[in-house]
């Protein structure tokens, strides 16, 4: 488990510039995605018995066109997440002046839901209740459930992509290079793809690495089998 320093440089640097929530989520999300998508249409199509051309001229549609759409679509979401936090912040700004009391009462509530109380409670509320930048910061977290750092949606949507690319065309290589048994060397580098992603974002959980791998691995599997099915009630061979 990583562990952070805490000397006074250390913590005030940390607090005072914290990292959100990165990108982690938009990189498993768009290399997940990527693989279970780009091997579905591989499947499918070697299912039905169509020629590797079909099979790479599809797959690298769905990379560039899926991918795009799952960028756009994530710019979309961490925007609108962004937007709302914004409206949130003029909505308590607007409160603080409107309501000044009915506001108090409600930092005070945060706060002592978080531990305070007494001379220290009172104290505390009087101070956040007095800088207006700290008070709606604080209402975004405690009324809200809001994180404290805003998203960045340009970023989330390149990472969803990149990651999208790269782990989608994994699944054509086989079919780009003209490997013989170009389907399953295209099964075995997907489930590698999909266990190492699910090894990748162990790092960041609790849960032991092979287990999320697995875990992923087992997804992705079960998703492929059913667009190898499909595709095979169609098979033209």
């Amino acid at each position: 488990m990583t562990q952070h320093g805490h000397s006074q440089e250390e913590v005030a640097r940390r607090i005072g510039n914290p990292p959100g929530r990165g990108l982690l989520r938009d990189i498993v999300y768009g290399g997940i995605d990527g693989s279970v998508t780009t091997f579905a249409i591989v499947a499918g199509v070697a299912g039905a018995g169509l020629s590797p051309f079909i099979i790479v001229a599809l797959g690298i549609a769905n990379v560039l066109a899926d991918g795009f759409s799952m960028a756009a679509g994530n710019f979309l979401g961490t925007k609108a997440e962004l937007d709302d936090a914004k409206r949130l912040r003029e909505v308590e700004r607007h409160h603080l002046e409107t309501f000044p009391e009915g506001e108090r009462l409600e930092i005070r509530e945060i706060l002592r839901l978080k531990g305070m109380d007494g001379e220290v409670l009172e104290a505390a509320t009087d101070a956040i209740a007095a800088n207006e930048e700290a008070a709606v910061q604080l209402m975004l977290e405690g009324e809200y459930g809001l994180a404290g750092v805003d998203p960045h949606p340009q970023r989330a949507a390149m990472a969803t992509f990149v990651a999208f690319l790269v782990a989608g065309m994994v699944p054509l290589l086989p079919f780009i290079f003209g490997v013989p048994d170009a389907f399953r060397w295209s099964a075995i580098m997907t489930g590698v793809t999909f266990f190492a992603i699910g090894t990748m974002k162990a790092k960041w959980s609790l849960e032991p690495w092979w287990k999320s791998g697995l875990e992923t691995l087992a997804i992705g599997g079960v998703a492929a089998g059913i667009a190898y099915g499909v595709g095979s009630l169609f098979n033209v061979g």
